[in-house]
């Protein structure tokens, strides 16, 4: 298995613009999530980014980029845009896609992706969960949840369906965090594929893999990574760099 971490990131975003480039403490926030990336040492890293002003600053900080087309419609058609770019011999057959606006995930998640495809050959996609911390997080629609069986060892699980609806009873609910292990041939089939009827429904693009019968297995992970969507999380963020510096 030779993996490659890929952090699609683009300008454009309805509650936070500019927030690959926000400033955490002195360092843009998709230098950080560079950082993260490459301490976890499963391979190289590269952003794949939307627009000149993030490759210069990814550059500028001594890490790779590439430009991709502006109007691709996801971070996954943008890291497979990327892909074609870095590594036409197909060097790579793993694809670690790594949100540009974690800026503290851990690279043991990182990690953890990678293994359960080295691990689980059945696995087409890999990807991360939590429980919940809070009653109040199951019945958050921004939260994506995950339904999922959960193996004997207490650290994995294959994902039977994903939601923002409530999810109801005594054991934890799962939570989604979205970093992505792909087998290079499910991720080219996954965009060549239109968006499918659950994803359209649930707004969570993971369901149209499991429309397609693909199969995909959830690390468990013991922290949640800040997700940095608006002011507040920005603010958020930036508080625990200065905690943790």
């Amino acid at each position: 298995m030779n993996p490659i971490v890929l952090i699609p990131a683009r300008m454009a975003a309805t509650r936070l613009p500019g927030k690959p480039l926000a400033d955490i403490c002195g360092a843009p926030m998709i230098v950080r999530v560079l950082r993260q990336a490459e301490a976890a040492g499963i391979g190289p890293v590269a952003v794949a980014a939307g627009d000149s002003e993030i490759v210069d600053a990814v550059r500028a900080a001594g890490g790779r980029a590439v430009l991709t087309d502006p109007d691709l419609p996801s971070g996954s058609d943008r890291i497979v845009a990327a892909l074609a770019e870095l590594d036409p011999g197909r060097a790579h057959d793993v694809v670690v896609n790594l949100q540009g606006d974690i800026p503290f995930v851990q690279p043991a998640a990182v990690k953890a992706v990678a293994a359960l495809l080295a691990e689980r050959p059945e696995c087409d996609i890999s990807t991360v969960m939590v429980a919940e911390a809070d009653l109040s997080e199951r019945t958050n629609p921004d939260i994506p949840k995950v339904v999922a069986a959960l193996q004997a060892d207490g650290r994995s699980a294959r994902a039977l369906y994903f939601t923002r609806s409530v999810l109801y009873g005594d054991a934890p609910v799962w939570l989604h965090h979205g970093i992505y292990g792909f087998r290079r041939d499910a991720l080219e089939r996954f965009t060549a594929a239109a968006p499918s009827p659950l994803e359209k429904r649930e707004r969570l693009e993971q369901l149209r893999a499991l429309e397609l019968g693909m199969s995909i297995w959830a690390a468990v992970i013991d922290e949640a990574p800040i997700s940095v969507d608006n002011p507040a999380d920005l603010e958020r963020a930036r508080a625990y760099a200065k905690e943790h510096r």
